[in-house]
């Protein structure tokens, strides 16, 4: 009992919420058999059973259909209740379609990854691996898709919650050309500065924010996008031909 015990606790633990019982069931089965040591303590077929469950149980990483037993786009609705109580409970949105406005929805309601409907199972798997890892499961495409929605908020101004700033006007400068897709060599020339020293700003924007990795900065600077304010430097033009 004490190894099971064990084994349990090193699981991921996952609460799976589905439009039906029997697709909450069908995804609990598939997952026991995956590679990855994945635990689903609960299932809900609707927006506050899951808030409910996710309340109690506390797990680690919760799939929400973007569908619920409630109404069309309600699992959009319980990320965005994780989000704004601050869960430590990391979403994944389960998609019917590739549609851009619905993969960039996702990611402004606070999801760490999207996965649709015709992947395999051992690819849902994965995804849960990565993103309690901290990781977020997005491909170059979506990240594409949240690099052009955030050149519509230009330019970029954080505040913390007192209004003060959190970046300088050049680490300000910096996260608008990496928001555009730029490398550290084009940012480098751009601003006129050796890559080193981009490496550097880089890495204390990382530590202020606290992110890690690029998709990570751009995804913050989406997820906060409307709160977005002009700092007063200079804007940065867009440029043909950036993915």
């Amino acid at each position: 009992m004490h190894d099971a015990m064990q084994q349990r606790n090193s699981a991921v633990s996952v609460v799976v919420a589905e439009e039906n019982s029997l697709a909450c069931e069908l995804i609990a089965s598939a997952l026991r058999y995956q590679r990855i040591r994945i635990a689903v303590v609960g299932s809900a077929i609707g927006s506050h059973g899951a808030l409910s469950l996710c309340a109690e149980r506390q797990p680690d990483v919760v799939i929400v259909s973007a569908h619920l037993e409630d109404g069309p786009l309600q699992g959009f609705r319980v990320v965005r209740e994780l989000r704004s109580h601050a869960s430590h409970t990391r979403a994944v949105l389960l998609l019917e379609s590739r549609a851009r406005d619905l993969v960039t929805d996702a990611f402004r309601c606070g999801v760490h990854g999207v996965i649709f409907r015709d992947e395999p199972l051992h690819t849902l798997a994965r995804c849960i691996q990565a993103v309690h890892k901290g990781q977020v499961w997005a491909n170059s495409e979506h990240l594409g898709y949240l690099i052009d929605a955030l050149g519509q908020t230009r330019p970029l101004h954080l505040h913390d919650a007192r209004g003060v700033d959190l970046l300088s006007r050049r680490e300000a400068d910096v996260v608008r050309l990496v928001a555009e897709g730029l490398t550290n060599r084009a940012i480098s020339a751009e601003l006129g500065l050796s890559e080193h020293t981009v490496r550097n700003y880089l890495q204390k924007i990382f530590d202020k924010l606290g992110v890690s990795t690029r998709v990570e900065l751009v995804l913050y600077c989406f997820h906060t996008g409307q709160r977005l304010l002009n700092s007063g430097a200079q804007p940065v033009e867009p440029r043909a031909g950036v993915a």
